[in-house]
């Protein structure tokens, strides 16, 4: 039976706004350990004493250039009380949390912002809106919960004067619960946090961990082709789509009427991954189950990172996958220690490992079982759940450190990319070189760390976290490292981006990634959906 529902997020439970010139929230800030200043100290030869932030309400905006016709215009479809030129809101909406975003938000210049915010309440007004601002020339960002991390939700202009940020968080109903088909019908603008609150209220889970979860969106999600921390239990979230609603200038879409269909092409491929350039998703039916009964975590320890590897690929092709399988590589496991000591008394050695069952107690028990058993035999040894609990404590509090070690003169900042299993530790020593190389030549060491965060039959993603200490011009030396490391990618065989889309960063690779044909499909799919180009210029299509 199918069970309708017109379900918001009441003002308790509204997720609220990062702050502007870091992730997160104030709370979640906290000051570098004594550990990792020491760190600082013997690699860097720096102090670790922050500088000072500035009040957002101390930062320059370039002024607003929203007319007043256009402002009457956008204002008959929302209302006004849903029109926002004020700085405020201009400046949250001013760009995502990559570390190039924080360090732009941290310089004295006028900061590029959208001249407006709009807040639509439905896919009606969506649609309105896209459809006045293709008339008038008006550039649209849609904008989540803006944790981008590689440009996606930048206000580019384009070849337009003005841009507006389409704020979708009043898209925050769950209006539909098939418990008997397993689905969830849910408006885009919903958070992480809330979708899982309203769902746990029927005993239902989406399952869906990125770190971000606590601040992006379903619609979001869906965009980016996200990829959670559970994804070898339940999936990455494109797995999840079942329906989706896009409103484009040209008009609306509903697609997918079944769980499988051969007729033809799925359209659904063409949103889900669009990042706002193609349409703007306003609702996802997804895919979920209930909520677990019970969970079981363990830490494992190998001996260097290529054991490792080769066992996790083990256990996942012989379809005895964990909800959770997660290893670090022995400088990621290193400095983790280094943060927090080892656990329990218990030193880690070599690479660590993370597993989590989920399910029934009779599933978990046998699936841990023959995990164990497999993880064992491939040189793993078990190191009890607290390391595992250590970290899904800790999980979605790694971009406060980012933000702590930019407070001091730190570069920081992650990437990501997938392989086959035959090629992934090629694929490793390429991007470690070069972004050892780039930094280094620039006259710093860089403290390079990765891990495999998701894992497939074929192959898995490898996911690099990089530290080296600031240069005069911290924006130009992490971007000459970046293309160094696309170029290495790129040459190695991997995807240019496994989870965090491709945004404004990796839109230089895309040609690489899909061929120039495969552009040109693009580009077309995009004059016929979008034939002014208004929606997030700038991103995705080359």
């Amino acid at each position: 039976m199918v069970e309708t529902h017109s379900e918001k997020s009441g003002s308790a439970t509204v997720a609220p706004s990062m702050v502007w010139d870091a992730w997160g929230v104030p709370a979640g800030h906290q000051p570098l350990s004594a550990q990792i200043r020491g760190l600082l100290t013997q690699v860097f030869g720096i102090s670790g004493e922050p500088v000072a932030r500035r009040d957002e309400g101390d930062v320059p905006l370039r002024p607003s250039v929203l007319t007043d016709a256009d402002r009457d215009g956008l204002v008959d479809v929302v209302g006004a009380e849903h029109l926002s030129t004020a700085d405020v809101d201009r400046l949250r909406h001013a760009g995502g949390k990559s570390t190039p975003d924080l360090l732009r938000r941290r310089e004295t210049a006028p900061q590029d912002a959208p001249d407006a915010v709009v807040f639509p309440a439905d896919h009606a007004e969506v649609l309105a809106l896209l459809r006045y601002c293709a008339e008038r020339g008006i550039a649209v960002v849609p904008f989540g919960g803006g944790t981008s991390v590689v440009g996606g939700v930048d206000p580019v202009r384009g070849q337009f004067a003005t841009v507006i940020a389409l704020d979708l968080r009043r898209l925050d109903t769950l209006t539909e619960v098939d418990p008997v088909s397993g689905t969830a019908t849910l408006g885009a603008g919903l958070t992480g946090p809330r979708a899982e609150e309203l769902l746990g209220a029927h005993g239902l889970s989406l399952g869906h961990f990125p770190q971000s979860f606590e601040f992006a969106s379903i619609g979001g999600f869906a965009a980016t082709r996200s990829s959670g921390q559970a994804s070898a239990g339940y999936g990455r979230f494109d797995d999840m789509v079942v329906r989706l609603a896009v409103a484009t200038p040209q008009g609306s879409l509903d697609l997918g009427r079944a769980p499988a269909s051969a007729a033809g092409p799925d359209l659904r491929e063409l949103f889900v991954g669009s990042e706002g350039t193609l349409g703007i998703i306003t609702s996802v039916t997804l895919r979920v189950h209930p909520v677990p009964e019970t969970t079981a975590c363990q830490a494992w320890s190998f001996p260097d990172f290529a054991t490792g590897a080769a066992a996790l690929r083990g256990v996942v092709q012989t379809g005895a996958a964990p909800t959770v399988l997660r290893l670090s590589d022995e400088a990621e496991t290193g400095l983790n220690l280094a943060r927090s000591g080892d656990v329990g008394g218990n030193p880690v050695s070599g690479c660590l490992a993370i597993t989590t069952f989920e399910g029934t107690a009779a599933h978990v028990a046998a699936r841990s079982a023959e995990a164990e058993a497999l993880l064992t035999a491939a040189g793993g040894t078990a190191l009890g759940e607290a390391p595992a609990r250590q970290w899904a404590h800790g999980r979605f509090a790694a971009p406060y450190l980012r933000d702590a070690l930019l407070d001091v003169g730190v570069l920081c900042e992650t990437l990501e990319t997938a392989t086959s299993w035959a090629n992934l530790n090629n694929l490793k020593a390429k991007v470690t070189a070069a972004l050892t190389d780039a930094l280094g030549a620039q006259g710093t060491p860089a403290l390079v760390m990765c891990h495999i965060s998701h894992t497939y039959p074929s192959g898995a993603s490898l996911y690099f976290t990089v530290v080296a200490k600031q240069l005069d011009d911290p924006i130009a030396q992490w971007r000459q490292a970046k293309t160094a490391v696309g170029d290495a990618i790129v040459a190695a065989g991997g995807t240019i981006t496994h989870h965090h889309a491709v945004g404004a960063d990796h839109r230089p690779w895309m040609a690489a990634e899909v061929g120039d044909l495969g552009v040109r499909v693009l580009r077309a799919v995009k004059r016929e959906l979008d034939p002014a180009g208004v929606l997030n210029p700038g991103k995705l299509v080359p």
